[in-house]
């Protein structure tokens, strides 16, 4: 259900963010971490903080495929509620 489908995307983007405190030197804080993870998944990319080494692109890419199929699994699962 979409709950389960929300607690995924949830640990999606913690994974991710721990990713990138831990790859990322402008990543100060978890908090950053996870600022960055979503701003990437969710493929906006407000610029305050980028991926400046070749590990953080790479993973940056991983987070965007990953994050765009989990995002796009919970809005299917909202749409579908409201279908029904």
């Amino acid at each position: 259900g979409l709950g389960y489908l929300m607690l995924l995307a949830f640990a999606v983007l913690c994974v991710c963010g721990a990713g990138f405190w831990a790859l990322e030197p402008r990543v100060q804080t978890l908090g950053d971490g996870l600022w960055l993870a979503f701003t990437t998944a969710a493929t906006v990319g407000y610029g305050d903080i980028v991926p400046s080494t070749p590990a953080s692109k790479i993973f940056s890419v991983f987070v965007v495929l990953l994050g765009y199929a989990v995002l796009s699994l919970v809005t299917a699962a909202i749409a579908a509620m409201w279908v029904e």
